[in-house]
């Protein structure tokens, strides 16, 4: 229906109760909240009454209100009997309108998350962010276009409430930094609570948000409907358009040319996309074309027929497949089509063609696609490991590397950060390598860079076993080539047969498909040798990279990155070594990091460090390397680090309770995580950033 058709409810003006009662943290913007609402009950034939005794959560009392407004509570604000009254008060046909924080109230309150929606989980710092509009029918969405840029705190939540209420608005995780929430993340839904209504929006936290004219009309829309003022469908278990999913009902586009969405009691959700002539459209922002495979559709038709195109970037952009669409013999009844796709980038759009009048009908429909990333994880994303770690109950008999700096374990060590399974020993296989290699899953990256010091080494008596426990969880090796006393280009050359002799055939030794199954050698402080020619000897079978991104000195080399920790931030030279290594049939990986410091090894050093500011460093730098205009187009992305503890730049857990008294760093606040949620936040933000660079080789392909 019409956002502007009014309910029977909405004859008279009514009343709408405000409760802004706070137990835990209080927003400054309370007060603002209230007066806006109060401005748009003067405007919109409704009164305002604002409260924070929770008294008032009685059967009697409740009855003199359409609608309850929860703004930016906080914590345990009623006690049994209170809550008992609001259950029954809007089951009983009642509205309830939730702003912000009121997710993060209530915890020990289980039916207040189904209220609600969903429980607030945590927040990155105030930001830019974009958001996509899923339904432009809704009186509270009616008035946005398909996406909206604005600053606020963007809450991720405990779980995703997709599948029990219906999504109004959702966040780009792309477009700000500390989403968690996998690509598909709801900010704003409503649904149906028994006879009463719900509606929730994350959107709030700031004083401004309340003085901004769209916000206060999605404001006003969601009282309205909670209210019973104005009629909208919220029915629940919608999916939208998942931006990292497949399916979307039809009529939940987000721009459109001719089509309505035409109600279908047999329909998925109730509705369909409809009044469909030759030549209209509808475009799914959030929808991407890029690794789809097929499109399947449920459709209907009493009219002409007809086709439908699958195109991306726009209604006349490339044209990926189409699929014919005959008459079924009726509006509700349904058959299915299906259609396989040419790989597209950009967002998915639907044109349909055919004879005069009526063509069909379109329910629900799927994209189908490869997955961005191999279960084994993405070869193309690759983690610098350090096998040199040593205790003396372990198989090194003695502290290896932890002392460094003059500590002393297994409370003290030469590391800012402390981790999550204390000192370990790299000789540890069963149990602290095993678990590595369950974290470097974790992180969406299919690739270590095995740091090794030359043939005889510690490293290389660990190697083979290391490889063993990389295999049997689908992590694959390459090798960081160190440098050790006496390192010359020939010797590396040496180094190389080496280990090609020894591991070339373990099931972890990789090997790039893509560069006719060459292996991988990074070669540390490559500067030090001036002559590289004999590297010549090993082109064909071997990808020597090499540590710089001065494009004079890569002669003899297959490859390029930089390692550099704290470079990253500013990727100088990157697009100038990226757009060589592309002239000349090179690799280019350059490298990110999450921070840099070496206090606490090097004391008194004065190299500058890079601070990991809850998690923006690390974003700062994929972003700069995926930024074509910055990051040059990368073959690969190398990550420094997964655990080179002496510098900070380890992506493997730390511990959210070091041993005090050391000044110890943790992980806390990054993305928004606290406590031992925060101990694998960069392991969760590597899989993110893994899946977003394969999802742009797929485009670039």
């Amino acid at each position: 229906m019409s956002p502007g058709v009014p309910s029977a409810a909405a004859a008279d003006p009514y009343q709408v109760l405000v409760f802004s009662k706070t137990a835990g943290f209080r927003h400054d913007s309370i007060p603002a909240g209230i007066a806006a609402l109060q401005h748009l009950g003067a405007d919109n034939d409704f009164t305002v009454t604002a409260t924070e005794d929770a008294t008032a959560f009685t059967p009697a009392n409740l009855a003199d209100y359409e609608a309850v407004v929860f703004l930016s509570t906080t914590g345990d604000v009623l006690d049994d009997t209170q809550q008992s009254a609001l259950k029954g008060y809007v089951d009983g046909g009642g509205g309830f309108v939730g702003v912000h924080a009121a997710a993060d109230t209530e915890y020990d309150w289980p039916e207040y998350e189904d209220l609600v929606g969903a429980w607030f989980q945590s927040h990155p710092a105030i930001q830019e962010a974009r958001l996509t509009t899923e339904d432009h029918v809704h009186p509270a969405t009616a008035h946005l276009d398909d996406t909206w840029t604005r600053t606020d705190e963007w809450y991720n939540y405990r779980s995703n409430p997709r599948d029990s209420v219906h999504v109004l608005q959702s966040l780009d995780e792309s477009s700000y930094s500390g989403g968690e929430m996998g690509g598909d993340h709801p900010i704003t839904w409503c649904h149906e609570q028994q006879q009463g209504r719900s509606f929730y929006t994350g959107l709030g936290h700031t004083i401004e948000s309340f003085a901004d004219p769209d916000f206060r009309q999605l404001l006003l829309g969601g009282v309205q409907y909670a209210a019973g003022a104005v009629e909208a469908d919220c029915t629940a278990g919608d999916p939208g358009p998942d931006p990292g999913g497949d399916s979307a009902e039809a009529e939940a586009y987000t721009s459109s040319s001719g089509v309505q969405s035409a109600a279908h009691g047999s329909a998925s959700g109730g509705a369909t996309l409809g009044y469909i002539d030759d030549g209209d459209w509808a475009g799914y922002s959030s929808l991407d074309t890029a690794g789809a495979t097929a499109f399947t559709a449920t459709v209907s038709s009493a009219g002409a027929g007809g086709t439908i195109e699958i195109r991306s970037g726009s209604a006349t952009g490339s044209l990926l497949g189409s699929v014919d669409v005959a008459p079924t013999g009726g509006w509700e009844t349904f058959t299915e089509v299906t259609t396989t796709l040419t790989a597209g980038t950009g967002p998915l759009f639907l044109r349909f063609t055919g004879g005069a009048g009526a063509l069909f009908d379109v329910d629900r429909f799927t994209l189908t696609r490869a997955p961005a990333t191999e279960d084994e994880g993405s070869s193309n994303v690759h983690l610098f490991y350090y096998p040199w770690y040593g205790t003396p109950e372990g198989p090194a008999g003695s502290w290896r590397h932890w002392q460094q700096g003059g500590h002393t374990p297994p409370e003290s060590i030469g590391a800012d950060l402390y981790p999550k399974l204390g000192p370990y020993d790299s000789g540890d296989i069963a149990g602290a390598v095993d678990q590595h290699m369950d974290w470097v899953k974790r992180s969406g990256a299919g690739v270590i860079v095995y740091s090794w010091w030359g043939q005889g080494s510690y490293e290389d008596g660990l190697a083979g076993d290391v490889m063993d426990a990389a295999a049997r969880h689908g992590i694959e090796v390459a090798w960081h080539i160190e440098p050790y006393s006496g390192r010359t280009a020939a010797s590396v050359v040496d180094d190389i047969a080496y280990l090609e002799g020894k591991f070339g055939d373990h099931p972890a030794f990789y090997r790039d498909a893509a560069h006719g199954d060459r292996n991988a050698y990074y070669v540390f402080e490559s500067l030090r040798t001036q002559d590289w020619s004999a590297l010549d000897a090993v082109k064909d079978t071997a990808i020597v990279l090499a540590q710089t991104t001065d494009t004079s000195k890569v002669d003899h080399f297959g490859g390029i990155y930089t390692y550099d920790g704290i470079a990253g931030a500013t990727a100088p030279g990157w697009k100038n070594a990226g757009d060589y290594a592309k002239a000349n049939g090179l690799v280019w990986a350059p490298s990110v990091a999450p921070g840099y410091i070496d206090d606490r090894a090097v004391p008194g050093n004065t190299t500058p460090t890079l601070g990991r500011e809850d998690g923006a460093s690390y974003d700062l730098e994929w972003n700069n390397a995926l930024d074509p205009a910055i990051g040059g187009d990368p073959t690969w992305v190398s990550v420094t680090s997964f655990n080179e503890w002496h510098e900070g730049s380890s992506i493997e857990p730390a511990s959210s309770t070091p041993p005090p008294g050391h000044g110890y760093e943790t992980f806390e606040g990054a993305y928004g995580k606290t406590g031992e949620a925060a101990e694998t936040a960069y392991l969760d933000r590597t899989a993110y950033w893994a899946d977003r660079f394969e999802q742009q080789l797929r485009q670039r392909r």
